[in-house]
């Protein structure tokens, strides 16, 4: 168990937060959220001790043995696999290591053999002589080829490098768990494995995330951190959202009774609770929310920006064939003879493994890079917006205002309508003459959008659109394209984003594509569909 009391930090004579008291206890994860530059990360850097806070403690039980997440993938270069996952279990790895140097030892003394003993007595307990396979058997599950175990970290790819240091952090089964973003540059496969691992976690963890499914699979609580405080709520993030807004609306309908407000904040709370599923952390949090009192909903003091795309005019029945599209970079074929027809109102998500494939694509069709072989034809009613992973062009030694910045962009010029689609992205009162070459890279990504929608594009090429965002700015993008009647190809790392408003998929395999009009969830739980998928990756 860990107990904040009275937890402060200060820098520059500016409070990050204060006045924390909380507690975090076993069979429990809590999620910490808050907009960008709250102090998710530095709070849970603070539990983990590598930061002191300014006033406050943190204690944790005596003899809980606490993990965190590394963040440095290069930290553990000069170490083979299995070994780096052992040496998350810190007391394990250091007996292993010492019983390794007495049997060294050309020269066996009495002293090293009664040292030997007791070496030996405490690696059992510890559960050493599992230790290699319980490691192996994390990597296992989160997709690590059986051919890297053996390996130093330096010599595998940096994607699997990130599934090892998660290992790492699960192995051993530390009572408290503290992971930073454990889902960035994971794939689908492995988050899904991570989900259900800690759903049944019996242990603490606490975890910062912008995933909202992977909030909502594994949350029993939520830790919002906003205007210098830390307050925590019983559910997941789902419920927290809908809850605040729901509080929200309700404090603003003067006229109704109170009366009619606490029923139907009870109606509310009941529909979350029966909708809990049958794992065991939702039945937990089901337990949770069935004990919640009216007073612990309390409305979100946070901003949410506005994404609404109205397109100039609507487009015809032909909006895009691709025919034998093929692209050779730095001497690796990321396309070959990739051929699809987008129609009317398609909603598609470009999925590949290869990342390089999904954003030359995007590059391609936006007319940004051109093909070896091969053609793309858009429709002529087709207008297209293009919102690329990397838009450091359009900042990157720029001398201008926002103001100006979006006005290059616009057919209406006037001041105040370009103001009004800054205000939109929560660009007010003197924000919008910062100079567009400070931003930061959450107020980068929401001036493109800004840009998308004065465009009046009636299709739309999204590479990434999440990144950089904040939660509130996640949502508020996802409900804009779920409610958008164009046209869309778009790739995303959020299992929500992707479920919510692809009606169909299409992956990228270096054998060609794979194509179908299909739920998200349906495809990732289909075995024998991602079996086949698998053969199309190995078969070149």
């Amino acid at each position: 168990m860990i107990t904040v009391t009275d937890l402060a930090l200060n820098f520059g004579g500016q409070d990050l937060f204060k006045e924390v008291d909380l507690k975090f206890t076993p069979g429990n994860c809590y999620g910490i959220i808050g907009a960008n530059g709250a102090g998710k990360s530095t709070f849970l850097k603070i539990l983990s001790g590598e930061i002191s806070p300014t006033r406050g403690d943190v204690s944790i039980t005596p003899g809980e043995r606490l993990a965190v997440l590394k963040q440095d993938h290069f930290e553990y270069d000069e170490f083979q696999v299995v070994e780096t996952v052992i040496m998350g279990h810190k007391r394990l790895y250091q007996v292993m290591k010492e019983k390794e140097a007495i049997y060294m030892k050309e020269e066996f003394t009495d002293e090293d053999g009664i040292k030997a003993a007791e070496l030996e007595g405490e690696f059992a307990e510890l559960n050493g002589w599992e230790a290699e396979t319980e490691a192996e058997k994390i990597l296992m599950g989160l997709g690590v080829d059986k051919s890297y175990f053996d390996k130093k970290m330096a010599n595998i790819p940096a994607a699997d490098k990130v599934k090892v240091l998660i290992a790492q952090s699960l192995f051993g089964n530390p009572d408290l768990l503290l992971m930073d973003e454990p889902t960035n540059h994971l794939d689908f496969r492995a988050i899904n494995w991570l989900e259900n691992f800690l759903m049944d976690y019996e242990k603490t963890v606490i975890v910062v995330s912008h995933d909202r499914h992977f909030l909502n699979k594994i949350c029993t609580h939520m830790v919002d951190i906003d205007f210098k405080r830390a307050k925590m709520f019983v559910g997941n993030y789902d419920f927290w959202y809908e809850s605040s807004q729901l509080m929200a609306r309700l404090m603003k309908e003067q006229n109704k009774k109170k009366e009619d407000k606490i029923k139907e904040l009870q109606s509310f709370i009941a529909r979350f609770s029966s909708n809990a599923s049958k794992a065991k952390q939702a039945t937990s949090r089901k337990k949770l929310l069935d004990k919640i009192n009216i007073e612990d909903i309390m409305p979100s003091t946070r901003r949410y920006p506005f994404v609404g795309f109205f397109p100039e005019r609507e487009a015809g029945k032909d909006i895009l064939t691709v025919e034998g599209l093929s692209k050779t970079i730095e001497g690796v074929k990321v396309l070959d003879q990739i051929s699809f027809t987008v129609n009317k109102g398609d909603k598609i998500v470009v999925l590949s493994r290869d990342e390089q494939a999904r954003t030359a694509l995007y590059e391609i069709l936006a007319g940004e890079m051109e093909p070896d072989e091969g053609l793309c034809k858009w429709g002529v009613t087709t207008k297209v917006g293009y919102l690329p992973k990397d838009n450091s062009e359009f900042f990157d030694g720029v001398k201008m205002n926002l103001i100006d910045w979006l006005r290059q962009f616009s057919i209406e010029k006037s001041e105040a309508f370009i103001r009004g689609f800054l205000g939109k992205m929560l660009f007010s009162e003197q924000e919008p003459l910062k100079d567009a070459s400070v931003l930061s890279g959450g107020e980068k990504v929401r001036c493109m959008f800004s840009k998308l929608m004065v465009s009046g594009a009636n299709v739309l090429l999204l590479d990434e659109p999440t990144n950089h965002l904040d939660l509130e700015s996640i949502q508020a993008v996802n409900d804009g394209l779920i409610a958008f009647k164009g046209t869309m190809l778009f790739t995303s790392h959020d299992h929500k984003f992707i479920n919510t408003i692809a009606n169909r998929i299409i992956e990228i395999t270096p054998s060609g594509i794979y194509d179908t009009m299909s739920d998200f969830d349906d495809y990732l739980d289909n075995e024998e569909l991602q079996k086949k998928i698998d053969e199309m990756y190995a078969s070149k």
